[in-house]
């Protein structure tokens, strides 16, 4: 698809075009996070205990897992097919995916493959409206645009757990956050009709459907390996590690297809490599303590806070509005500082934010530092502020190490990253730490009551309850632990990334 050829509409129809891309990016983007707060909701619906956590994994993973296999190989599309046509059909794929989640009654697989529709379909608004802007935009004003079209995509990480929440309240369900797209998805696309260009690509431009299985087919080795119906006997099931040794031979298939293939699913010769792939490392450590936060955080307000889903939701906003103020921070100080300075720093911010919550007390709620400044508030706050941060570095460095050509293939490669590591991230720390839970409480259980006096009775319960809750702390400790460690690994790959530009 030429870029003349689109190059016809006036500035206001651009605007418009770019605004209805950026609009289904923020619908898609809300819904990779809409189930963090109503995960407790999801359980009662399907009659599944607190501390069986591991049933409703597939639910999460499922979609990650659709948004990424679908970035990629179905923004390629659009340049055969067209941006308007691949755009109308992945939301009407979104409303179906919808639509089956919202009446999957009590079946967890039909609630999985609805959000794996959804995930499959979302995933390609990203690419195909940064190609848009390609092809709208000539390429010394397009970074304007990038950045606009991303920061959409960044909305989603800090709304979409409120969107997800408010939604389930106002419509009295959490499946009503499901039918609610159904219009959503329908006025976007007449937006999308009315607004973008027609225009037929010029060239029948060839799709890596290869490339495209067999990511696919890694990751999802890698999130069947992860996930464990039993957690209580092993972390990894009992096809664990067969699953495994698949993930990594697909891995392998898929960078010898890459390297020798004509047509390349992110085809990113001339970039150069080690900033490059410095800032994909760092983007996937980022993206597995993002959603290890969204989902730990609210499960520690439920379960040792005593809050409700809502509450919950609540806690977590210190850290959702932290975010965007560390990014709008982050991308000012990297024209001053360079994307190193600036990404390292908020790592290793990041990386102090989550050891702090690693060390909550149990009643962290009356704690303090310096007698004013809570504790919980606090330490969730430096966290978001230092993940928020590397947000502007790593988009301007993946920028820096592409040639124009490609950088709305680079500025996806960062989110499919970032995607990658809350896929895996998720995945991996819930199975392990789901095990610690059951390892850690194999030998307590539960009292019997019957016969006894009031005031033992009571203190058995009370006993029960404490030895639960320490277990969960346990657990939680060492979660936010190893996120810790995840972003200190992220601090290092920054470490590779350009420094200051010298005037």
């Amino acid at each position: 698809m030429s870029v003349t050829e689109l190059s016809a509409p006036t500035g206001q129809r651009r605007r418009l075009a770019i605004g209805v891309g950026g609009a289904t990016v923020l619908l898609a983007a809300l819904d990779a996070y809409v189930v963090v707060g109503v995960l407790t909701d999801i359980l009662d619906a399907l009659h599944i205990a607190t501390n069986r956590l591991e049933k409703v994994t597939p639910v999460v993973t499922g979609f990650l897992l659709g948004y990424i296999a679908g970035m990629p190989l179905l923004g390629s599309l659009s340049d055969r097919f067209g941006r308007r046509a691949v755009l109308i059909w992945c939301l009407v794929g979104f409303a179906a995916g919808s639509a089956l989640t919202a009446a999957s009654g009590d079946s967890i697989w039909l609630l999985t493959g609805g959000r794996t529709v959804q995930g499959l379909a979302g995933g390609a608004l990203l690419p195909v409206t940064l190609a848009l802007a390609g092809d709208l935009w000539a390429e010394r004003r397009r970074a304007g645009v990038l950045g606009v079209v991303g920061a959409a995509q960044e909305l989603g990480s800090v709304l979409g757990p409120l969107y997800g929440v408010g939604v389930a309240a106002l419509l009295g369900s959490w499946r009503g956050i499901f039918w609610l797209n159904l219009p959503l998805a329908a006025v976007a696309i007449a937006l999308v009709w009315v607004a973008l260009p027609k225009a037929a690509p010029t060239a029948k431009t060839p799709v890596d459907v290869v490339g495209g299985l067999l990511l696919a087919g890694t990751l999802g080795a890698a999130v069947v390996a992860l996930y464990n119906p039993d957690p209580e006997r092993a972390v990894l099931p009992p096809w664990g590690w067969w699953a495994l040794a698949a993930a990594g031979l697909g891995a392998v298939l898929f960078a010898g297809w890459e390297v020798r293939a004509r047509t390349r699913l992110i085809d990113l010769r001339g970039a150069r490599p080690r900033p490059f792939f410095a800032a994909l490392g760092a983007s996937f450590c980022a993206g597995a303590a993002l959603m290890v936060t969204l989902v730990d955080v609210e499960l520690v307000a439920q379960t040792l806070l005593g809050r409700s889903g809502v509450q919950g939701t609540l806690v977590l906003t210190r850290f959702l509005v932290a975010l965007p103020v560390g990014a709008v921070l982050g991308g000012w100080l990297v024209a001053r500082l360079g994307e190193r300075v600036v990404a390292v720093t908020g790592l290793v911010v990041a990386a102090a934010g989550y050891v702090l919550i690693a060390g909550w007390p149990a009643d962290v709620l009356s704690r303090q530092y310096l007698g004013l400044l809570p504790r919980l508030d606090t330490d969730l706050v430096i966290a978001g502020f230092g993940l928020g941060l590397v947000i502007g570095p790593l988009s301007s460095a993946i920028l820096r190490s592409t040639p124009p050509a490609q950088h709305g293939v680079a500025s996806s490669a960062v989110v499919v990253a970032r995607m990658m590591g809350m896929l895996i991230g998720v995945a991996a720390l819930t199975a392990w730490g789901l095990h610690r839970f059951h390892e850690l409480t194999a030998k307590l259980n539960f009292p019997l009551v019957f016969g006894k006096a009031p005031d033992e009775q009571r203190r058995l319960l009370d006993a029960y309850k404490e030895a639960l809750q320490a277990a969960l702390r346990t657990e939680y400790r060492e979660i936010f632990i190893a996120t810790a460690v995840i972003c200190a690994v992220g601090a290092l790959c920054s470490v590779l990334l350009p420094g200051r530009v010298k005037a």
